[in-house]
């Protein structure tokens, strides 16, 4: 079964029981034990060579290994405090005021994203900024849907800031200063957009003010954020004297581990568990799939309408069809299978428009990426159900003007750089 329809079916159907596995997650069983299976499967019965699935994992592998490096040291941050020091920080500077933290919490969903990546936006700074908000008594949810859309938008700016960037910045031929420099205006703009949006979608939700005082606010985790501080001036500096950003991520990880166990605030086990293991099987598995039905299936038709020149319309049709297959099979796979598409050399903006594409296209359905389908969860272990009909409506207002304002960005951008 190596070609013809039979295999086009079979890579689908692997593909969607794989997302559907992990979308659902039953009993909480992680998403590889779908995954990995249908990858050997893929193999087995010929979908994709051997030695073409060993090379893309060697590939991957550095990617998979910043990418629970990040997630370790983001769960370390918290433990630090440094996400309960930041809500309290939020509290204080609002004054009260919900559109003022609204303000705030872009300001720190963005960063936080940015930095640490959108995971730890998802999993830690939203249940912060939710408890903030309701020790104040203000509505919550623009402030939780701020965290939902940044976790995805705002993760355009660094290679680090998103698995799908850090898949694309290998083949872009970008340093991380150049990747950096690129972004950095489709990363603002979208973030004023979203903002402007935010404030008009929710505008009855940020009437009046609030009547109480904040609580205390906690000692700065200074240990904790002059280390984070570090590690992204690494993240920096790092390329120039070919040190990657994994080994900066694992340095920083295993600084506050040690620290962890020495002050008894974590296990050993516990960094077994934050570094996801489990989900980095899950990535590897799932390109196996993804190579399949990007050969079999939809590798053809990208490929005749994706464009192959850095013009504003040919940069718009990109970042569109990115978002549209992002929210048909989920943004990671969309990468996998566009960067498969475009090969291993291609245009630096289209590169880029795909990325722009894939992580601010997943605000306009919880299937988009996993980030939104984790962070429903968060919020649904705080008591809180978002409604699919709200999340609909504001991604209808958000993702089409977030897309083109951040593409005619990078337009310009690469006008001015290149």
């Amino acid at each position: 079964m190596s070609s013809g329809p039979w295999a086009a079916i079979v890579s689908l159907v692997l593909l969607v029981a794989v997302l559907g596995f992990a979308m659902i997650r039953p009993r909480g069983l992680p998403e590889a034990l779908v995954a990995v299976p249908a990858a050997g499967l893929v193999l087995v019965i010929g979908l994709v060579p051997w030695d073409a699935a060993g090379q893309q994992a060697v590939e991957i592998l550095p990617t998979l290994g910043f990418l629970a490096a990040i997630l370790l040291l983001s769960h370390l941050a918290g433990v630090e405090g440094v996400f309960e020091w930041l809500g309290g920080r939020l509290a204080r500077a609002c004054h009260g005021k919900p559109r003022r933290l609204l303000v705030l919490t872009f300001a720190a969903a963005a960063g936080t994203t940015a930095i640490l990546s959108l995971d730890a936006t998802v999993v830690l700074l939203t249940p912060v900024v939710f408890a903030t908000a309701t020790n104040l008594r203000l509505r919550a949810k623009p402030h939780v849907y701020a965290c939902a859309h940044l976790a995805n938008s705002a993760s355009t700016l660094l290679p680090v800031s998103n698995l799908t960037n850090l898949l694309a910045f290998s083949a872009s031929g970008l340093t991380f200063a150049g990747f950096t420099a690129l972004m950095a205006l489709p990363w603002l703009v979208t973030i004023a957009i979203e903002l402007v949006v935010f404030l008009k979608f929710f505008a009855i939700d940020l009437f009046g003010k609030s009547d109480r005082e904040p609580e205390t606010t906690l000692r700065a985790p200074v240990f904790a954020l002059v280390l984070l501080a570090l590690t992204l001036v690494g993240f920096g500096l790092g390329p120039l004297v070919d040190v990657e950003p994994v080994w900066v991520a694992t340095a920083a990880a295993l600084v506050l581990a040690a620290r962890g166990l020495a002050r008894r605030t974590v296990r050993p086990w516990t960094l077994v568990i934050e570094a996801s293991p489990l989900l980095c099987l899950f990535v590897l598995g799932l390109a196996v799939v993804v190579e399949a039905v990007s050969e079999h299936l939809l590798g053809g038709l990208l490929g005749t309408i994706l464009p192959d020149s850095a013009g504003l319309p040919e940069l718009l049709l990109t970042a569109v069809i990115a978002a549209l297959l992002a929210n048909l099979v989920n943004n990671l796979p969309a990468t996998l299978i566009l960067l498969s598409v475009l090969g291993s050399h291609p245009d630096t903006g289209v590169l880029l428009a795909v990325l722009l594409g894939v992580n601010i296209g997943p605000n306009a359905t919880y299937l988009g990426s996993l980030a939104t389908l984790l962070w429903r969860r968060v919020l649904a272990g705080a008591g809180v159900t978002p409604t699919l009909r709200e999340f609909l409506k504001l991604g209808l207002f958000s993702v089409p003007a977030c897309l083109v304002g951040s593409v005619v960005a990078l337009w310009c951008g690469l006008a001015l750089f290149q």
